[in-house]
């Protein structure tokens, strides 16, 4: 560091230091939450940890009740642990928590555009819009299962062609999902092979692994500072950025050959819609919230459902007693001569149970999408001031004790009856709670019934060692909860 920067960094230390007495003293006159006492600069980080900091907040949880403050640097947070605090948030008081708080990574390309990260009636009318136009080309509808399932035909084409060799899956369960999103997004699908594509997926890939690393979290709790170093924030930035162009060309190319009266896909109809409102200097619609939600449901929609396939298959690997069973149900109700459908779920109770008991065990996004309070919320005789950044605690409810006897162990009876029946569970909420739950859960609980049954129904799954030695562990946990890198053989059945 040279001495300018060593001047900064002195000079933000300091300032940094006192806005904190400011705000800590500010907050000790009010009644907010209660939790434990932060130093500061560093706030609670150093008594959190970084790779038990889930079980930190569990045994924060047990000392200060569901509702507790901690400050990541000079950022108040309000944790909210435990089914009954995030539902009285997310859903009784919902309008009141109903802001995100966008993640510093991602603020310097997003801006404040993207469904993932805009709030107020920018949000509304974009979620609105996307949810229509994904349900006007299928979303929820047999035109999108079609496409799935074609897509689950064209995945077992390409792992047959592994002709049972030793075969790492994290990129091959990532074109799938990928494939479906961009048939929404730009009516387009991608050979497994296009160089392109497999760019896009690493890219992707990459992005997703380097947000739980501990220079990110240093990133999002320190962005003023961090972004001035070198660092795999600029990675991800400049993967983003490579991400949105690419998007830019389809939007491009779209517009060559528009026909408003024949949209054939998501693109078409927002540029539509940007037509129609050119004139209205207000309109939400434009080319910028374009770029970035079509960035945020094109990354979103990939990785989430390709990471959930990953630890799936990995998860009946370590249990072949499980994979048996799903085999026994696929074969009795589907056969192995036509393909898996979404109707094949009411009369397969076992296998929806496992899909069901996969999410929840691998608690993908542990710690939802943290929210921000735009005013002083009165809640469960506290005061969450105005801008503290709230984490509803999905762990915390997939994890719950009283609910799930034993949490860390993967046992899909948790969600079938004694006579095998499957059985709903209010506290299944790996796509969160409320108004800004996920919004392409519909397609994402789709896509993990079909194209896991399907890789089920042509492949016995093979771990290259003991099944007992494989770890399930989280390759990384934080904002994400990622699977371990493994190696895998698909014999045909």
């Amino acid at each position: 560091m040279d001495l300018w920067g060593l001047t900064n960094f002195v000079l933000v230390a300091i300032v940094s230091f006192l806005f904190f007495q400011l705000l800590w003293s500010k907050g000790s006159k009010t009644s907010i939450p209660p939790g434990p006492t932060p130093l500061p600069i560093l706030g609670n980080m150093l008594q959190l940890g970084s790779k038990n900091f889930l079980t930190s907040l569990d045994k924060l949880a047990e000392k200060y009740g569901p509702v507790y403050t901690i400050y990541l640097g000079l950022q108040r947070v309000t944790i909210l642990h435990g089914y009954e605090a995030v539902k009285e948030a997310l859903i009784d008081q919902g309008d009141k928590f109903i802001y995100r708080k966008s993640l510093p990574i991602f603020e310097e390309v997003f801006k404040e555009y993207g469904i993932l990260s805009n709030n107020g009636e920018r949000w509304k009318h974009i979620r609105r819009f996307s949810l229509m136009t994904m349900k006007n080309f299928g979303m929820g509808k047999r035109t999108i299962e079609e496409r799935v399932q074609e897509e689950a035909q064209c995945l077992v084409k390409e792992l047959q062609n592994t002709k049972a060799q030793a075969l790492d899956p994290t990129f091959i369960l990532s074109c799938a999902p990928c494939n479906v999103i961009c048939s929404i997004l730009f009516n387009h699908r991608f050979n497994y092979d296009d160089e392109k594509f497999l760019h896009l997926m690493k890219m992707l890939n990459e992005n997703f692994r380097l947000l739980n690393t501990p220079w990110i979290k240093l990133y999002n709790v320190y962005p003023s500072l961090i972004k001035h170093f070198p660092g795999s924030h600029r990675t991800i930035h400049k993967n983003i950025i490579e991400i949105r162009d690419f998007i830019m060309n389809q939007v491009k190319k779209h517009e060559e050959i528009l026909d408003p009266n024949n949209p054939q896909d998501y693109i078409d109809c927002f540029l539509i819609r940007m037509q129609q409102e050119k004139m209205n200097p207000e309109s939400d619609f434009s080319y910028q919230e374009l770029l970035s939600t079509s960035s945020n449901l094109f990354a979103a929609g990939t990785e989430t459902t390709a990471n959930t396939l990953r630890y799936g298959l990995l998860l009946l690997m370590k249990y072949p007693e499980i994979q048996a069973k799903v085999h026994e149900e696929i074969d009795r109700v589907v056969g192995s001569s036509r393909r898996p459908s979404m109707q094949d779920r009411i009369k397969m109770p076992y296998v929806e149970a496992v899909v069901h008991e996969i999410q929840r065990y691998i608690s993908l996004l542990p710690l939802s999408i943290p929210r921000t309070t735009t005013q002083d919320i009165h809640f469960r005789n506290h005061v969450i001031p105005k801008d503290t950044i709230v984490f509803p605690v999905l762990h915390s409810i997939l994890y719950d004790k009283k609910i799930f006897p034993n949490p860390y162990q993967f046992d899909p009876e948790n969600f079938l009856t004694k006579s095998g029946d499957f059985q709903k569970n209010d506290h299944f909420t790996p796509f969160s709670l409320g108004k800004r739950n996920c919004v392409g859960e519909s397609l994402a609980r789709m896509e993990v019934f079909l194209f896991l049954t399907t890789i089920l129904q042509n492949f016995t799954l093979k771990p290259l060692v003991d099944p007992k030695e494989l770890s399930i562990t989280p390759l990384m946990s934080g904002l994400l909860n990622l699977p371990p890198i493994y190696k895998l053989s698909l014999l045909p059945r």
